[in-house]
C-alpha cells in the first residue's frame, strides 16, 4: 500500500509551543515542514522563515497550518486558514470568549476544512486508562469529579502579553485550568448546565488576569458534579484528578511532562471500600506512566485525519464550543461579581 504524500505545514508562531509541535510532526511522519513563522525566532531555526503569517496562510503550496500565537490571534488566524482552504491544527485556547468561538464554528462548517485543537492531556496514558475504565462500565457511572491544577508564577509571567485581559482573554483559567474542565467533559462525558464560581486576583492583582477559579459544575439530567480549583498561587506545580463512580474511585496524581515539575504520572484504580466505617478495599491497582507521548498522538491523529485515515474524535469544534460555554459560564458566575453587581444596581451607580 502506497503511503500518502507528506502534508506540506506551516507552523505560525515558533515559540516553545511551535518547536514542540515541530518536533512531534517530525518524530511521527507525514509532514513536510516548509515555512515558520514569529516574531521574535530562536537563532538557529531548521527551517525556511515566512516574513509574515499571512505569507504561510495565503501560500497556496502549503496544505495545513498550526497555529501556536498568544490568544488574541488565535481566531483570525484560524478563521483565515480555514477561508484559505487550509486544515488547521490549533493551540488552546480555542477562542478568547464563546462569541469569537461561535464565528470559528461558522467559518469551519462554511469551508469544511479540518480543524483540531491541541488539548494534549486527553492524550496522556492515565487519561486513557481513566476514560477506559470509565467507558468499560466496570466501576459504574461517573457520580462526581474534583480537579486541581496549579502552579507557581513570578512576576517574569507577565511580561508579555499576558497581563492584559485585551490580549489573554483571561487568567489561570484560560492559561491552566482550560486543560481540567476538557478532562472533565471527556471523561464524564457531559457538559454541565449548572456553576456556580468565585474568581480572584488577591495576589497578583491584575485586572481581568485571576489568579484564582474555584468553580462548582453539575449536569442537572443526570446530578454528575465536578469541582475545579485553578490557581497560579499553588506556590507548587501540581496535578491531580480523582474521579468518584458507583463502585470505586480513580485519583491521577502527578502528569509527566518534560521539565519533570507536576512529578510523577501515578494512577490509582480501587474498587469501593468496605462497609463503613471500615477502610480496607477489596482492591486497589497503581499504574505508574514514565514517559510521555501524548503531543506525537496529537499530531498523529491529525495527520490521520487530513489524510482521510480516520475519523477525527478529540479537538473537535463541537468540544470547543462546549468547553469554551462553560469558561464564559464559569467568569459569567463568579459570586462576587454577581454580588457587586447587585450592590451596584441596589445603590443606583
Amino acid at each position: 500500500m502506497t503511503s500518502p504524500a507528506k502534508k506540506r505545514i506551516g507552523i505560525i508562531g515558533y515559540g516553545k509551543m511551535g518547536q514542540i509541535r515541530a518536533n512531534a510532526m517530525t518524530a511521527v511522519g507525514g509532514f513536510e515542514i516548509v515555512k515558520v513563522y514569529d516574531v521574535a525566532l530562536p537563532d538557529d531555526v531548521a527551517y525556511p522563515v515566512a516574513p509574515t503569517a499571512q505569507d504561510i496562510i495565503n501560500d497556496p503550496d502549503i496544505d495545513c497550518v498550526a497555529i501556536c500565537v498568544p490568544n488574541y490571534l488565535i481566531k483570525p488566524m484560524i478563521t483565515e486558514s480555514l477561508l484559505a482552504g487550509k486544515d488547521v491544527f490549533s493551540e488552546k485556547p480555542p477562542a478568547m470568549n464563546s462569541a469569537e468561538m461561535a464565528e470559528i464554528a461558522r467559518v469551519h462548517a462554511e469551508t469544511g476544512r479540518t480543524l483540531m485543537y491541541g488539548f494534549n492531556h486527553r492524550r496522556h496514558a492515565a487519561i486513557i486508562k481513566m476514560k477506559d475504565v470509565v467507558e468499560s462500565e466496570q466501576l459504574g457511572k461517573v457520580l462526581w469529579m474534583r480537579g486541581r491544577y496549579g502552579k507557581s508564577v513570578d512576576a517574569s509571567y507577565f511580561t508579555g502579553w499576558r497581563i492584559d485581559k485585551d490580549l489573554a482573554g483571561g487568567g489561570i483559567l484560560l492559561d491552566q485550568g482550560i486543560h481540567m474542565l476538557d478532562l472533565f467533559l471527556h471523561i464524564g462525558g457531559r457538559t454541565f448546565d449548572e456553576v456556580q464560581a468565585m474568581v480572584s486576583s488577591l495576589y497578583w492583582k491584575t485586572p481581568g488576569i485571576e489568579d484564582n477559579v474555584f468553580a462548582m459544575m453539575r449536569d442537572t439530567e443526570t446530578g454528575m458534579c465536578a469541582q475545579l480549583h485553578s490557581t497560579m498561587t499553588q506556590w507548587r506545580h501540581l496535578f491531580s484528578l480523582e474521579v468518584f463512580m458507583e463502585r470505586g474511585s480513580m485519583v491521577l496524581n502527578g502528569l509527566k511532562t518534560n521539565s519533570a515539575t507536576y512529578g510523577e504520572e501515578i494512577l490509582t484504580v480501587s474498587h469501593n471500600r468496605a462497609v463503613a466505617p471500615a477502610a480496607s478495599r477489596e482492591q486497589e491497582e497503581t499504574f505508574h506512566y514514565p514517559e510521555d507521548f501524548s503531543w506525537e498522538n496529537e499530531v498523529e491523529e491529525f495527520r490521520d485525519v487530513i489524510n482521510g485515515a480516520r475519523t477525527q474524535t478529540h479537538g473537535t469544534v463541537d468540544h470547543a464550543v462546549k468547553l469554551m460555554n462553560l469558561v464564559e459560564a464559569i467568569y459569567a458566575n463568579d459570586t462576587f461579581v454577581s454580588k457587586t453587581l447587585h450592590n451596584d444596581l441596589q445603590q443606583g451607580n
